[in-house]
């Protein structure tokens, strides 16, 4: 996957999306329909070197409140649940773990096998699911997959302001 480099007008737009001044950004990792960034990939470490291990961040306004309210939905304990029960799909997100490790190890490694999102054990946080998945395309990370069809009728929207 090729991303984007990260602009002034960029910057400033996920700071806006954020209400604060990201941190770590290294690329636009997906745009939204309307130009805006939806998806950044950060840094495995902050500027002064802390670890910060989520490599892809949704910023896009609009889809992280539509997330949020799947998340409101008892949606992550269902997949949660699931995974104990379906070999398939825990090999699947087993493998999107791995997916986001290597990825994050080869700009930086941490020297921890903790990705994001409670991967591989469990569905924590949407958000970084959602990310990862309009970051690295369809089929990699199953439930980032998920969710996105679940709000298909929502998002994306030409008219998305950010």
């Amino acid at each position: 996957m090729i991303f984007e480099p990260v602009t002034q007008t960029d910057r400033d737009t996920v700071a806006e999306q954020l209400g604060r001044t990201p941190r770590a950004i290294r690329a636009v990792a997906a745009r939204c329909p309307s130009g805006h960034p939806s998806v950044i990939q950060t840094s495995p470490r902050l500027e002064d070197g802390t670890p910060f291990p989520t490599l892809y961040y949704l910023t896009c306004a609009k889809l992280a409140s539509l997330v949020s309210t799947l998340e409101t939905t008892g949606l992550m304990r269902e997949m949660t649940e699931r995974l104990a029960v379906d070999p398939d799909l825990a090999a699947q997100y087993l493998a999107a773990h791995k997916d986001y490790l290597a990825e994050r190890d080869a700009i930086s490694a941490l020297g921890t096998e903790v990705s994001a999102g409670g991967m591989p054990g469990r569905v924590k946080c949407l958000h970084v699911h959602v990310a990862h998945a309009l970051a690295k395309g369809p089929g990699v990370n199953p439930f980032g997959d998920e969710a996105l069809a679940l709000l298909a009728d929502s998002w994306p929207t030409a008219g998305c302001a950010g």
